[in-house]
Parts: structure tokens; C-alpha cells; sequence
């Protein structure tokens, strides 16, 4: 099976979860949730003691404070690691909480779009999470990074408008399970990413290359000579 027939085949998926593991699921995806409770929890209190002003910035640092502080936690228990993994393992599940960190970010682009005004102020948002960028880094509108703590940029990197940063990707294995294939996207120094292209998980661009607009990165693979490589597990989806 080659890189476009186990992305884009019609094959079956089997996913055999358990009841205690689809359990288990059910109440981390309850952490969005719970992420909007503390916040309006917090304006309501703030507002009673310090007034409007105060109940804002108060659910304003909950916001954009908690969930990276909380997915820095979890990294010391129980990191997400990169690699490929069946959706019935533990490190699925490891980092299945950690995307649940993430989501109000993922479904209202709008409050790291808010971020962007300020120059730099994202960068330094994302580092909170692990993420490794450099200095200069330019966010055009629309750009959307998933597995924040998944990114290591260098500097003076562009990014076009409506790029999409997908350190995971959920694939079929050679015998139909599904699988999790998670990497860190890396960017070189100068590198120029083209609109709405699509980096994927373990995905290298070089410093000082440039990718075309519209482009699709395969999984960990490394863009050169204008093309990507071959994935490092081209025909290999055990």
C-alpha cells in the first residue's frame, strides 16, 4: 500500500474499543466543557469583587492561560509521544487528552486570531504550550495549528494565509485498525510556506525553501527540490 492509497483509500476502518476505553473518551471530551465552566465561573466571581473590568481579565487569563498550563502538566505525567500508535493503545489515549486541551481553540479560531494583532504575542502564546519557534515568525490570517506543542519553527519563517499545521494525522493500518501517526512539524530558518498549503505530521521543510501556495505535505517527509520526498514510511503502514 503506497502514501496515496492508505491516505485517500476507501478501505474499512476497525476501531475495537472497549467499553472502558470509549468510557474514558467520553469523559475527556468532557474537558472543553469544563474549561468553559471555569471561565465564566471566574468573570462571575471577579465581577462581584473587582467589576467588570476585573471579571474580564479574569476570564481573559483563564482562557488563554489555563489550557497550555494544564497540557504542561500533563506532559510531566503523561506526555503524548510521537510516533505511530493504534487507537486502542494508552498513548492514543495520552494524547487524545491533550488535544482536548486545544479544541475551544481548534472550533473559535478567533481568539488565537486576536492574538496575531499583537506581533510576537503569538509566538510566545504557543511557546507556553512546548512549541519551539524562533524570533519573527509572521502568522498570516486564517493559518491553523493543531498539536500545538508539536511545532519547531526557526526564525524570520512566513506563513501564508489559510495554512494548515497538522502534527497528527489518523490513518488506516495494513490490517484495517486505524492508527494515530503523530510528529512534529518542522520549519527551517527563512522558510516561506504558500497559502492554504497542508504540513502534516513529521513533515521537514528546510530553511530558506519555499513552498508553492496550495501544497500537501505528506507524513514525515521533507520538502526539497520543490517537491516532498518520499514519506519515511512510504509502503510501510504497520
Amino acid at each position: 500500500m503506497n502514501m496515496t492509497e492508505l491516505l485517500h483509500g476507501t478501505s474499512t476502518v476497525a476501531i475495537d474499543w472497549p467499553m472502558h476505553r470509549r468510557l474514558m473518551m467520553v469523559l475527556i471530551g468532557y474537558v472543553p466543557f469544563l474549561m468553559a465552566v471555569l471561565v465564566i465561573g471566574s468573570i462571575i466571581v471577579t465581577v462581584r469583587q473587582w467589576g467588570i473590568i476585573g471579571g474580564l481579565g479574569s476570564g481573559i487569563a483563564v482562557i488563554y492561560l489555563l489550557p497550555p498550563l494544564a497540557y504542561r502538566i500533563q506532559s510531566v505525567i503523561m506526555a503524548p509521544q510521537s510516533g505511530r500508535h493504534t487507537v486502542t493503545s494508552s498513548a492514543f489515549l495520552r494524547w487524545w487528552l491533550s488535544a482536548q486541551w486545544q479544541v475551544t481553540f481548534n472550533r473559535l479560531p478567533m481568539f488565537e486570531e486576536l492574538l496575531r494583532i499583537v506581533p510576537g504575542l503569538y509566538s510566545a502564546w504557543l511557546r507556553l504550550w512546548g512549541a519551539q519557534i524562533g524570533s519573527l515568525v509572521y502568522w498570516s490570517p486564517g493559518v491553523a495549528v493543531l498539536d500545538r506543542p508539536f511545532l519547531s519553527l526557526g526564525s524570520r519563517i512566513v506563513f501564508g494565509a489559510g495554512v494548515r499545521l497538522n502534527p497528527h494525522i489518523i490513518v488506516p493500518g495494513k490490517k484495517g485498525e486505524a492508527q494515530l501517526w503523530l510528529g512534529p512539524v518542522t520549519v527551517g530558518d527563512d522558510a516561506l510556506i504558500g497559502g492554504y498549503s497542508l504540513i502534516t505530521s513529521g513533515c521537514t521543510v528546510p530553511a530558506g525553501v519555499s513552498v508553492p501556495a496550495g501544497k500537501y505535505l505528506r507524513p514525515f517527509s521533507t520538502w526539497q527540490d520543490n517537491q516532498p520526498a518520499e514519506s519515511r514510511y512510504e509502503g510501510d503502514s504497520n
